[in-house]
């Protein structure tokens, strides 16, 4: 497809960042396009994958500790998240749960895929921490130990959670991440940043996150075409 064509679909406004980071080279513009559609596709399989084992190594903890329906009994009166502290996130559960049980259609396993990225990574806000009985750090039983200069604690875990967040929502939400936060410039930084992430947190929930995501996982490939486009 031609840029005009392109910009046509797209918009003037979106393709403009493209066209500066090209030098108003059209029909590079257009390939950067096209990877940072390629690029966004494949880190959203890592994301999701990702999320996945985070969600069940989550899961798994919760059960233990509070039974087979945990997420449901949590929000009920008297629940762990039945408290003002935790209002926002049991609401989000409640009307999954709500639609669930209109359909006739609960179940455990389907209220948890029900739950987006937010809920767990909201599990490591101080709130809910507190209210799980501070059980979740055993989500990641290979993370490093606390030093003086970083503590491995909750917080820590939320923010590195939140950043990969962040992309899932840039990514949802069709926003380049070909570009570095607020500039026309080719790179592959921000992936790259938030991929090495994903990694370290699948290394800390025990995860094997090579051979997990074997074959499916184009994330490096798809950045070098990218970085070639500033040769």
């Amino acid at each position: 497809m031609k840029f005009n064509d392109l910009e046509n679909i797209v918009s003037p406004d979106r393709m403009h960042r493209y066209l500066i980071a090209c030098n108003l080279d059209k029909a590079k513009s257009t390939l950067l396009y096209r990877y940072n559609i390629a690029a966004s596709l494949e880190m959203f399989a890592v994301v999701g994958a990702f999320e996945v084992a985070l969600r069940n190594s989550i899961d798994k903890v919760m059960t233990s500790h509070f039974g087979n329906d945990w997420l449901r009994d949590a929000i009920l009166p008297g629940g762990i998240f039945d408290i003002s502290q935790c209002r926002d996130h049991a609401r989000i559960i409640r009307s999954a749960y709500d639609k669930l049980v209109r359909q006739n259609n609960y179940t455990h396993t389907h209220l948890l895929s029900k739950m987006e990225f937010g809920i767990w990574k909201y599990m490591f806000s101080s709130p809910q921490f507190r209210a799980t009985n501070r059980i979740l750090l055993s989500v990641f039983p290979d993370k490093p130990t606390s030093t003086r200069q970083i503590q491995y604690n909750n917080t820590y875990i939320f923010n590195e959670l939140d950043h990969v967040n962040s992309l899932r929502n840039r990514i949802a939400h069709h926003e380049p991440i070909c570009f570095p936060t607020g500039f026309a410039t080719i790179s592959t930084t921000y992936i790259q940043f938030i991929y090495n992430k994903i990694f370290t947190l699948f290394s800390w929930l025990g995860v094997d996150a090579y051979k997990y995501l074997y074959g499916l996982n184009h994330v490096t490939q798809i950045c070098n075409k990218i970085n070639n486009l500033n040769i």
